[in-house]
């Protein structure tokens, strides 16, 4: 089972970001755990500046913005 991460501060940005990995994995019958990690502090041990930023099995895979489908497909397979 993968391991996801949705680092920010719990904006409708960073929830959306969740919802859509949920739903990818639940489209390609992958299990995931969808953590939402708001803590600043354990944001920025990852070094990520900008939120939302996703991170799969401990290692960042994006920050920013919400993420395109096709890109969480590609981190889930």
């Amino acid at each position: 089972m993968k391991q996801v991460k949705v680092l920010g501060s719990g904006c409708s940005k960073c929830v959306k970001t969740a919802e859509i990995i949920t739903k990818v994995a639940s489209d390609l019958g992958i299990e995931v755990n969808v953590i939402k990690e708001t803590d600043a502090e354990a944001i920025m041990n990852y070094g990520v500046m900008s939120t939302p930023a996703v991170v799969v099995d401990e290692q960042v895979v994006h920050s920013g913005s919400i993420p395109a489908q096709d890109a969480i497909r590609g981190w889930l397979s």
